[in-house]
């Protein structure tokens, strides 16, 4: 089938499209941390003064607010608050304080900023697919140059861009690399445009949710190769259990009104009942297996969680420490809570900034799921939103959402669109068909 031709139709679809084609653009000029926080608080500015022109508009009816934004919104905010709290509690000083609240701006803010956009913007999620999946087959080219680089023993990394200078976590956000070597075993990794190779393997995850849902062909093959191809030379153990398991989900959380889905659950969860002890046995034997597969990484990030876990309950339990810390020599000194978003949360910003990430996701997830029953975009937004959870055992959102807030763009999306009753519209397809043909027997009596 020919690749339906899609170009942008309005000036946001035009920024958030190019800015995705731009990717491996910025990242030359190790500016990609900086674009997105710029091109996403932009973005919702115009999105804001949209809103406000239609409300105060006489002849336009003011569009409506999801509620799941607001939530976004409201936890988000939460997060600032506690950031805030921990600063005076732990008596961290003002400069600390607004260099903090910048990074919650090109962080934790982005979680809302861009489904807010999504939500309030005329943009469309079919843009969003074949800007990404365009973006894999630029990767797909680069791939021989990267592994080429690695071959001909290029230095590593090539260089920090300058633009460090406007701060960031560090200088990995800035550099430009070709390839790494994993100091643990000596192997060959590829972080491609990010700051580490797990979490381009997380990026390839979104992406590969966003060529399930892309109409043509082509391009669904060209992201599906680019997600495969990019999470085995990450060597993300992550990435490839998130492959097919997000799959799998789709499939079973996108049919729950079907009949058959709910017969085969029904089926599988009485085999589950019978065969508990075998399968908890499969469990625990993969568990290990997997931790073994990079035991020194499965090591670091376990020391990782205890100390940020055992901090967290006897030191600041509310609000959290306000600021990351630098580990001791036995975990690598990895900051404190890094690998883990929950365990990182409740290190920095307390039991307030865990229920403000576990709200806004919990009802994001439920919401998507009883749209995905009828919606094709609330499908793919599910998709995101599974991928987003399952890295948050693996990674820290709120460095990352500088590179999956397309993802975040979809979710905005999908939460303006209406809810569908599948039920129901199967109900009146047949209601029509009856009606239609009682009206073709009547004629042909005559």
């Amino acid at each position: 089938m020919a690749a339906p031709i899609l170009h942008p139709e309005t000036p946001e679809e035009s920024i958030v499209y190019y800015t995705i084609l731009w990717t491996w653009g910025f990242w030359v000029f190790g500016a990609l941390y900086i674009v997105a926080p710029v091109v996403g608080w932009y973005l919702a500015y115009r999105a804001l003064l949209r809103y406000v022109g239609q409300s105060s508009s006489a002849c336009m009816r003011a569009p409506r607010i999801p509620f799941g934004i607001i939530v976004w919104w409201v936890s988000m905010g939460a997060m600032l608050f506690a950031l805030v709290a921990a600063h005076i509690s732990f008596d961290l000083g003002l400069g600390s304080m607004l260099k903090s609240s910048i990074g919650w701006a090109k962080g934790w803010g982005l979680m809302a900023v861009f489904p807010w956009i999504g939500a309030m913007s005329p943009i469309r999620a079919e843009i969003v697919y074949r800007a990404t999946n365009k973006l894999a087959l630029q990767t797909l080219l680069l791939v021989p140059i990267f592994i080429g680089a690695a071959l001909a023993h290029l230095p590593h990394p090539l260089y920090v861009s300058p633009l460090q200078i406007v701060g960031g976590p560090g200088p990995e956000f800035f550099r430009v690399e070709l390839y790494s070597i994993d100091e643990t075993n000596g192997n060959l990794r590829w972080s491609f445009f990010a700051p580490w190779s797990p979490a381009a393997a997380f990026i390839a995850n979104v992406s590969l949710v966003f060529a399930l849902y892309d109409r043509s062909r082509f391009w669904k093959w060209i992201g599906v190769a680019c997600c495969v191809v990019v999470s085995v030379l990450s060597q993300s153990r992550l990435a490839l259990i998130a492959i097919p398991a997000v799959v799998l989900l789709l499939a079973i959380f996108c049919n729950l009104t079907r009949p058959l889905t709910l017969g085969l659950a029904s089926i599988l969860a009485t085999l589950g009942l019978l065969s508990a002890s075998p399968i908890m046995s499969l469990v625990d034997t993969f568990t290990q297996r997997f931790n073994q597969a990079r035991a020194a990484s499965s090591r670091v990030r376990a020391v990782l969680r205890s100390i940020a876990l055992h901090r967290w309950e006897s030191e600041a339990p509310i609000f959290g420490h306000g600021v990351v810390e630098k580990g001791p020599h036995i975990v690598e000194h990895m900051p404190i809570g890094s690998h883990h978003s929950w365990y990182g949360l409740l290190f920095v910003k307390g039991i307030v900034g865990f229920a403000a990430l576990a709200v806004p996701l919990a009802w994001t997830i439920l919401e998507l799921l009883v749209k995905a029953q009828a919606d094709r975009v609330a499908r793919c937004a599910l998709g995101v939103v599974i991928i987003i959870t399952f890295y948050t055992f693996g990674e820290n959102l709120e460095i990352l959402s500088y590179l999956f807030w397309p993802g975040l763009v979809v979710i905005g999306i999908a939460m303006r669109r209406r809810v569908f009753n599948p039920l129901r519209c199967r109900f009146e397809r047949l209601q029509a068909s009856g009606a239609e043909g009682t009206q073709l027997a009547h004629g042909s009596s005559i």
